[in-house]
């Protein structure tokens, strides 16, 4: 091997500052002279001593101010109820089952029937419905019987 064919490295290493008299960077260790920078670091959200951009900011004022982070029900339209067989009862379990929904995600969210599409099988729903939804379930020859909201003590 000759050093004339070693490969050529061009990578520098970190420079480490404020390691002492070894490090070859003695006296100022390389952090300049004076100043803001040389005694320690500064946050990234500081903004030279002016009024910070957040509170600058309006408070979020209001009722719905968290209604973004609402954690809102799995959505299924009454044109994929048309799949199911005729004067089926409808529940969560029952969805699942036809894997209409996962098992995971109405644990978290929970069912909610939307009344997109049109809808002709009769069912006998026992899910959270629109009112839209009620209208065509109703109208195809189907039942809305009321949903129970009681959580169920285990």
């Amino acid at each position: 091997m000759e050093l004339h064919s070693l490969q050529k490295i061009n990578i520098k290493g970190k420079r480490r500052l404020g390691q002492g008299h070894g490090s070859g960077r003695v006296k100022t260790a390389g952090r300049g002279t004076k100043g803001q920078h040389a005694r320690n670091t500064v946050p990234l959200s500081f903004e030279g001593g002016a009024l910070p951009l957040i509170k600058r900011l309006p408070f979020l004022r209001g009722k719905d101010k968290n209604h973004a982070l609402r954690i809102k029900p799995v959505v299924l339209n009454v044109s994929l109820l048309n799949r199911l067989p005729k004067n089926a009862d409808v529940t969560i379990e029952f969805l699942v089952a036809q894997k209409l929904v996962s098992a995971r995600e109405v644990a978290e969210r929970g069912v909610k029937i939307l009344g997109d599409g049109e809808l002709t099988t009769p069912l006998i729903i026992r899910v959270a419905v629109s009112e839209s939804a009620r209208e065509k379930i109703v109208k195809a020859g189907g039942k809305v019987e009321p949903v129970s909201t009681e959580v169920k003590a285990s």
